[in-house]
This record gives C-alpha cells, sequence and structure tokens, in this order.
C-alpha cells in the first residue's frame, strides 16, 4: 500500500481526481470491509447508489486490490453471485500486547493472521519514551523482515494493562504503569510512523478478539479477566462498549464494604483486585510460607492439588459471583466469558461463580444466561489489536483516507 499521507485524514497533493468518486469508492470499502454488506446487491441497496456506480466503482476496488471476490457464492435472484470481502493482503497492521513484564509486536495481515511477530520479557517501569522507541525499532525489523515499509501499514494497535482513554489515545490514572499517567501514546507513535494509531485497554481487545473470533452471533456479552489481575470488556449490539471516558468494565476496582479491608495495587482499599486477583491469591500463599507471586504460580499450586490455594481460588470465585451479579442485574447479558490465567483452573473458579450469579440474580435475567470459560490464547491481544484497527478503518468516517491512500492507482479515479 503506497501511503502518501502524513497522518490521519490528509489528502494527498498530487490527488488530482473527483472527490465524489473517491466518497462512492470509499461507501463501498467501507460496506464491504464492515461486513454490512457481501454482495452486489446489497452494495446497490445499502449505498443508495445507482447499480450502474456501484458496478463500475466496484470493478475499479478490486482492480486496485482493495477488496476481492471470493469463492463461497450467495443465492440472488437469478444465478448465484460470488460473496465480496475485503483483501486482507492490501495492507497490514502493526500490532502491539503490552504486559506489566512482557512485551509482543507482530505485523498481521487484514483478516487478521499473524505474519511475523516478537515477544519479549520487558519491564515497562522503564517509561514510555524507552519502551516506545523499542516498539518502534521491532515495527521496523518485522516489516522489513516480510518486506514491507511503513507506506504499506493501515494503522496500529495497541493493548495496555491500564485505564485508556480511547477519544485521546493516553494511559489515565495507572496503577500499574508508573511514569505512563497521560503519556501522549498516539501522538508519539503517529508522529514516527504517520498512519492511525489506536491505544485501547488490554481487556477490551480481548473481549472484541474472543467475540469477533468466536461468538459473533452473541450481541450482548461481559468478558471477564481473571490473572494477575481483574478487568472486563463489554460488547453491547455487537460493539464494544467503553462508556463516556473509556472507563466501563473496570470491575477489578469495585470496592466491596467487607472487613478486613485490604490494600489494592492502586493505592485504594478494598478492591475486588486486592481480594480475588492472581497477585492477591499469591499474596496469601506466602502468608502461609507457600511461595506463590503470579497468577501462574497459582495455578499450578491448584493443579497439584494444594488445599489452600485451592480455597483461595474458589473464594476468589464467590467473590467474582458478587460482582458479576450486578453486571447481570445492569447489563442483561446473554452470555458471560471467563478469561484470563485463573481460567485453567476452571471448574473451581466457576464453582463460586455460578454459586453466586444464580442465587443472587432475579430469574428474568439468569434464565437464557451461559457462563463459559474461554482458554488463555497468546494471540488474543494481538489479534484483538488487529481487529480493532481494521474495523475503525473500516468506518464511514475514516474509510475515505483508506482510499486517498491508493488514489495513484487508476482504477479509482
Amino acid at each position: 500500500m503506497a501511503s502518501t499521507t502524513s497522518g490521519q485524514g490528509s489528502t494527498p497533493r498530487e490527488w488530482q481526481g473527483d472527490l465524489n468518486a473517491i466518497k462512492a469508492s470509499a461507501a463501498l470499502l467501507s460496506l464491504v470491509g464492515s461486513g454490512r454488506a457481501r454482495s452486489r446487491s446489497a452494495l446497490t441497496e445499502l449505498s443508495g447508489l445507482s447499480r450502474a456506480t456501484v458496478h463500475q466503482k466496484l470493478a475499479g476496488l478490486i482492480d486496485a486490490g482493495l477488496i476481492r471476490e471470493t469463492e463461497e457464492t450467495l443465492p440472488s435472484g437469478g444465478r448465484p453471485t460470488r460473496a465480496l470481502d475485503l483483501n486482507r493482503d492490501f495492507a497490514v497492521v502493526l500490532s502491539v500486547d503490552i504486559g506489566e513484564q512482557h512485551i509482543r509486536v507482530a505485523v498481521t495481515d487484514l483478516q487478521p493472521r499473524i505474519l511475523t511477530e516478537i515477544a519479549e520479557t520487558f519491564d515497562i517501569l522503564r517509561g514510555p519514551a524507552v519502551v516506545l522507541n523499542w516498539i518502534e525499532e521491532q515495527f521496523e525489523a518485522l516489516l522489513s523482515r516480510i518486506g514491507k515499509t511503513t507506506g504499506d501499514v493501515l494503522g496500529i494497535g495497541i493493548g495496555l494493562p491500564a485505564p485508556v482513554d480511547y477519544a485521546n489515545g493516553r494511559i489515565v490514572g495507572p496503577s500499574v504503569m508508573v511514569g505512563w499517567d497521560n503519556f501522549e501514546i498516539r501522538q508519539h507513535l503517529e508522529e514516527r510512523f504517520g498512519v492511525p494509531v489506536y491505544a485501547e485497554n488490554d481487556v477490551n481487545l480481548l473481549a472484541l478478539s474472543d467475540h469477533r473470533q468466536r461468538r459473533t452471533n452473541v450481541s450482548e456479552m461481559v468478558f471477564v479477566k481473571v490473572g494477575t489481575g481483574i478487568g472486563s470488556g463489554i460488547i453491547t449490539e455487537g460493539r464494544l462498549y467503553r462508556g463516556a471516558q473509556g472507563a466501563a468494565g473496570d470491575i477489578g476496582h469495585i470496592q466491596f464494604a467487607r472487613e478486613p479491608a485490604p490494600l489494592c495495587r492502586c493505592g485504594k482499599i478494598g478492591c475486588v483486585e486486592a481480594r480475588a486477583a492472581g497477585w492477591a491469591i499469591a499474596r496469601e500463599l506466602r502468608k502461609e510460607g507457600i511461595e506463590a507471586h503470579t497468577a501462574r504460580d497459582v495455578t499450578r499450586l491448584v493443579e497439584l492439588g494444594q488445599p489452600l490455594a485451592i480455597h483461595l481460588v474458589r473464594e476468589s470465585g464467590r467473590i467474582l459471583g458478587e460482582v458479576m451479579t450486578s453486571l447481570v442485574s445492569i447489563l442483561n447479558p446473554q452470555m458471560i466469558v471467563i478469561g484470563g490465567t485463573l481460567a485453567i483452573v476452571n471448574d473451581h473458579l466457576l464453582a463460586g461463580i455460578r454459586e453466586l450469579v444464580y442465587k443472587r440474580s432475579l430469574p428474568l435475567a439468569t434464565r437464557e444466561l451461559e457462563l463459559v470459560i474461554s482458554p488463555p490464547d497468546p494471540d488474543a491481544g494481538i489479534m484483538g489489536a488487529a481487529i480493532l484497527v481494521v474495523e475503525e478503518q473500516m468506518k464511514a468516517q475514516n474509510v475515505e483516507t483508506v482510499i486517498l491512500r491508493h488514489s495513484a492507482h487508476p482504477a479509482l479515479k
């Protein structure tokens, strides 16, 4: 993809074509790229364009390599027609999954599939400038490895273990990313690569990945990550719900009025995370002389049959069950998906959750509610970041910029 922009929404100087033609092509690309239209007849119906215009502009998009005809056939009024889809190879996405002690960087296509990647142990307390500069170096190396350049990049997605102001691309009030508060993450990366950057909370990306790859038929869903920390991502009407500032779903810092009230990593007293997260369970095990520091240590002990570890995980499930009872009453989801490292010991964790949710929620809210486990997937954060970029770039307000980057192609004029 030959990029001719210097940032999101800019127009290349050499573009001399008809902007109305670009708008028509952009409308069709958005409909196909978002999955709303998979046939020519659907494009005509949803775009409001004439059949002749749809035929002309679609041919240009196919010729330019943005849309492809698949082998799948769809029924139509006459003979079957071949389904349309986004050409997964016309651009790449740069994806980053940042954890407390690791960073994973990948290049994906638009399906998305991982084309190349690197993962490193990395202390994020070294600060945003050091971390982001290292990420930029990895992007360059990975692109070179597969014969791509920054001009082939559709956008950048980055997952962060902290509250994220999505609209402004900043972390706000992090409990584990000291030194990152209000740092201009999006601006830093956009200045370097000249493409749109989307910074998002890591659990929201896990929810997006799980929903898009496994549960597209579920319109109302809550994904709860139970690992070293605790958080949730909310899907409503099939879309990620962030709330007014991007803080929706941060259930780990709901506070319980119950004694004793342990100190949380965020500095507050009595948070759910301080009672039920992997680090909190490990803390209680250490008090009894049992070596444990992370959620993985806890799951290992449970799998070995350590009685106190099993008891604490079951109690964690009961605490989470109390929180989820409120979620069920407020959101009335079809499904609650439990993910994260502690999901490995699902029988013990789910026992406590089920006990509270079905006991305390209204029968109407739980009548068809499903509680399921999503086994830990090391690719989920990367895939969620890539999915986010593609979906954002295929939105009507953004896709025109994608077309403009391809404006040198004669088929689009």
